[in-house]
């Protein structure tokens, strides 16, 4: 990873970047308000990756629920894939559960999504079931996968 990114927590003043990057990544896009809720709730882990310029090009939402989480988003500007800012933001969000005493983080993913299912499958994640016509635009089964964080490590400190 090139040192001209950084990895923080989201804010609300990132709200407007986060929705031009939903809307760029993604074909049935959380609106801003959706957007805007989730970043609210104190449940919600919330990271972005930046460029040094300041441009946001990366985001994950994920949520804990007592001793389990999901990530409900993780997003990365078409620009900007395939160079491993999904792995860092994946291995952050997972080392901000872990902190949290997380044990089971759960997680939906476009059965088309090869890119994405491979990252997940590389992290540890296992597939747990299937939600037939989950995505919309189009309609489309997700797969649940489920990743264990007894012993997961990283050499990353945790961020909220």
């Amino acid at each position: 990873m090139a040192d001209s990114f950084q990895l923080r927590p989201a804010s609300a003043a990132d709200l407007q970047a986060l929705d031009a990057l939903e809307r760029a990544a993604f074909s049935d896009p959380w609106t801003a308000a959706q957007l805007a809720q989730t970043l609210r709730q104190d449940s919600t882990i919330s990271l972005v990756i930046e460029e040094a310029a300041g441009r946001l090009v990366a985001y994950a939402f994920g949520r804990v629920l007592m001793d389990e989480a999901e990530i409900l988003t993780l997003a990365v500007h078409p620009s900007q894939r395939r160079g491993g800012l999904g792995r860092r933001l994946l291995e952050g969000v997972l080392a901000a559960m872990a902190i949290r005493g997380i044990r089971f983080v759960w997680l939906e993913v476009r059965v088309s999504n090869e890119a994405a299912r491979a990252l997940y499958t590389e992290a540890g994640f296992i597939a747990s079931g299937v939600r037939r016509s989950y995505y919309r635009r189009p309609v489309e089964d997700a797969l649940v996968l489920k990743r264990d964080l007894s012993t997961f490590a990283s050499a990353r400190p945790p961020l909220r």
